[in-house]
């Protein structure tokens, strides 16, 4: 019994590395204008959307794909922006030229972090 429960708790422990290790670190901004988008059109996608950089654009590749997105740390003078919280959001739109890895909606921001702060520091990875 207590080598079982040994097992799990290393599993546990290599699944929440190996979870940390797949993050790439970047930019978030947000936006509020959702439609229409580049991937769907006047098609809405809900809220929990974002546009992709330059850097992740990838020719439109990145259309309808999910993103787990955490808030790291403050990238202005706005103290400790971060809720602590992660979010997961698709890939609707492409924001040429734009500062950010990910433009997140305001909604998606809001839940990682204090819209005051308008830009942070973030890791993510596909989900």
């Amino acid at each position: 019994m207590m080598q079982k429960s040994i097992l799990i708790i290393m599993a546990a422990i290599i699944a929440t590395l190996s979870s940390v290790a797949y993050a790439t670190s970047g930019i978030a901004t947000f936006y509020t204008t959702y439609t229409p988008s580049a991937c769907f059109g006047n098609n809405g996608q809900g809220v929990m959307i974002a546009a992709a950089g330059d850097a992740l654009w990838d020719n439109g590749a990145v259309c309808g794909k999910m993103f787990n997105v955490k808030c790291t740390g403050v990238r202005n003078a706005v103290p400790h922006p971060c809720t602590g919280e992660s979010g997961t959001v698709k890939i609707v739109d492409h924001c040429p030229g734009c500062p950010s890895t990910i433009d997140l909606s305001r909604e998606a921001f809001t839940q990682i972090a204090n819209p005051v702060a308008g830009i942070i520091n973030i890791d993510y990875h596909q989900v």
